[in-house]
Formats: C-alpha cells, structure tokens, sequence
C-alpha cells in the first residue's frame, strides 16, 4: 500500500506568508511551460511549529520514511531545518544542515545516544548553493544523497521496534531556543523508502 508524501510547506501554510516567512526565488528560474519555483526564506522572527499529529493524522509516525528537501542554507551556518519533539519537549528528531549535516534520532528507549547520531563529515550544504538532498531512514540505516551525486550511508543504532511519539510539535526552520535560524524551499516527508527514486527529486 502506498503512503501519502507529508508536504511539510503545506501544512505550515508557507503560503500565506506567515511572520518571518518571505517569498524568494527558488532553485528553477526558469521552467519551460511553466511558472519558475518559489522558495521561502525563514528569518529569526519565524515562529512555524504544528502538532505532531496535523502531519500523521492516523497518528503512527512511520518506521522507515524519506525526507526529500530542496535548499539554501546560509553559508557558513550550522542550523536545524526539522525537530519532531515529544510530550514532554525532548526532541526525538531533527534534520540539522550545514558544513557537516547531523541527523538527530531518539527513539522510546532513548536509542542511539547523542555521540552516536550520524554525522555526515564529507557533505557541506552550507556553501551558499541550492541543493537536492534525500534522507532516507530503512531499518538501522540513513542515508543521504545530495544532488543526485554523492550518496553516503551510516548506521542508525535505534531499536528493534523504535517508535517516534506523534503527540508532541514539530518546529520547521530552528530549534526549540535556538538562535539560528534556516532559509528554505521544499521539504517532504515520505512514509516509505522504498515509493521513490532518490534520483527524481
């Protein structure tokens, strides 16, 4: 059975311009037969958090999903595009981007500890540029591909049965007291790995 993609722009309601979101150009300037794209540019008065649960209505998060997102984070920064915390406000996932992308994952029991996140050394994506980058999370990996190239993968040492706890907020562009803030254009949550080709972002 295949599962809806999440359009995380669309539930935020990127399109109204909420405050500290502008509309900017976007990867495609130009697109033969149609309008080029938008991307929005979030600064430090962006307030863009929802329920967990506006995202996954069903309210499972899923085990093994994608990320696919299209961006230009600001040169020189280390920030985080997407936190999924809990309940109790421990964040249990979060994409963060720049010289050494991290993805952060903390499953129920706490699965894997903070000095076992995987860290993406050989990727910069904040060298000012655009880029087209996929995560995707299949049973006890991640792996990341930027612009159709370059693909590394890495361990994710969570558990058997890890479960992600859709009764908390997800905050898009920062990170619950964080000063630095993100500058973004696509971002979508795709339930299941193995619906896409990385390749077709």
């Amino acid at each position: 059975m295949k599962a809806e993609p999440v359009d995380v722009l669309k539930v935020l309601d990127f399109k109204s311009s909420p405050e500290g979101v502008k509309k900017t150009q976007g990867f495609c300037t130009i697109r033969r037969g149609s309008k080029p794209d938008v991307a929005y540019r979030v600064d430090k008065q962006a307030q863009l958090s929802t329920p967990t649960k506006q995202l996954f209505p069903g309210g499972v998060f899923p085990q093994d999903f994608s990320i696919l997102m299209t961006i230009k984070p600001k040169a020189g920064v280390q920030s985080f595009l997407l936190s999924v915390y809990n309940e109790q406000g421990i964040q249990q996932l979060g994409v963060e981007v720049g010289r050494a992308p991290v993805f952060l994952y903390e499953d129920q029991h706490g699965k894997p500890a903070p000095e076992d996140y995987p860290l993406f050394r050989a990727i910069n994506l904040a060298d000012g540029k655009w880029h087209r980058v996929a995560i995707s999370i299949e049973k006890k990996t991640v792996t990341m591909i930027v612009d159709c190239k370059k693909k590394i993968t890495k361990p994710l040492t969570r558990s058997d049965h890890a479960i992600i706890n859709t009764d908390g907020i997800t905050v898009f562009g920062t990170r619950i007291l964080d000063e630095e803030v993100f500058e973004a254009s696509k971002a979508v949550l795709q339930k299941n790995p193995a619906e896409y080709s990385p390749f077709q972002l």
